[in-house]
């Protein structure tokens, strides 16, 4: 079973949703694909953490070959390509690794070398494996990241738990391509309805089915979020209530399910359900 979460925005509860779930699950995968800003290690804090490079193919020029004929410049839709000064500069920060230049040259005169934008770490907290990815600093893009963080959990026989990035982004859309079920993570507010909207509609485009998990519940309070679940047909597979305790220990990077029985059952709950709708 592959589990996406998904939130419109950042501070929903996403990640506190994915890490618990896989924490109560008897083995799992927890793969974090929020590689801007990954947290999900900080409460796992895994053991035999193994690093890897991740890189992407860039053009480099031999200026001994090249004369100048602009074809791959014209090519370029991403102007990562400049001819100045009679010689060839790249520009790898808005190269898209397409090849394309170097199959249009005439004259052979492009190469591809390998060039870092990030790192996927692996480790192990108790039966959990956990794959974090993070993207270098001033990267504009992780999608090689996220693809190679879901070709390793692939791998895996476990249930796998995806924390995708909030939004709805290309990043968003690589995380949930191959996912069974996705999890929609809201909170009680306007403009958190709003954004449960744009993911609602992703998993919609990409024809998964879903069900949603509304966090941060008052009761008695109006919760846009839950309307917005019932007068559109999204199932609600949970509401978990605002708590001061739980919010405790989110801060402290605890994992809420590995401390207090309670909040144990609560995810086995939810859990649970997840199986039933998945089949």
């Amino acid at each position: 079973m592959r589990v996406a979460v998904l939130s419109g925005k950042g501070g929903t509860g996403k990640t506190m949703v994915s890490v618990n779930l896989a924490a109560v699950s008897r083995s799992a995968v927890y793969v974090d694909c929020d590689v801007e800003e990954p947290n999900g290690h900080l409460y796992f804090k895994p053991d035999g953490v193994v690093r890897e490079t991740v890189t992407v193919l860039v053009p480099r020029a031999d200026p001994e070959r090249c004369d100048g004929c602009l074809e791959c410049v014209r090519f370029c839709r991403f102007h990562a390509l400049s001819y100045s000064l009679d010689r060839l500069m790249v520009f790898d920060d808005v190269c898209h690794s397409c090849g394309g230049c170097s199959v249009v040259c005439p004259r052979e005169a492009i190469s591809e070398h390998e060039r870092g934008i990030g790192t996927v770490d692996t480790g192990r907290s108790g039966d959990v494996v956990v794959h974090t990815g993070t993207m270098d600093i001033g990267e504009a893009i992780g999608l090689p990241i996220i693809g190679r963080l879901l070709e390793k959990a692939s791998a895996e026989d476990d249930d796998v738990f995806i924390d995708c990035p909030p939004g709805s982004s290309c990043m968003a859309m690589e995380s949930i391509k191959d996912a069974d079920f996705c999890i929609l993570v809201s909170e009680p507010t306007v403009f958190g309805a709003h954004n449960l909207g744009m993911v609602a509609e992703l998993a919609r485009v990409f024809g998964k089915p879903v069900g949603a998990v509304l966090n941060k519940v008052i009761e008695g309070e109006e919760d846009p979020s839950e309307r917005f679940c019932i007068e559109n047909g999204i199932p609600i597979l949970a509401r978990i209530p605002f708590d001061l305790e739980l919010g405790r220990l989110c801060s402290e990077a605890t994992i809420a399910s590995w401390a207090d029985t309670g909040y144990e059952r609560m995810f086995r709950d939810l859990l649970e359900r997840i199986t039933e709708a998945v089949g």
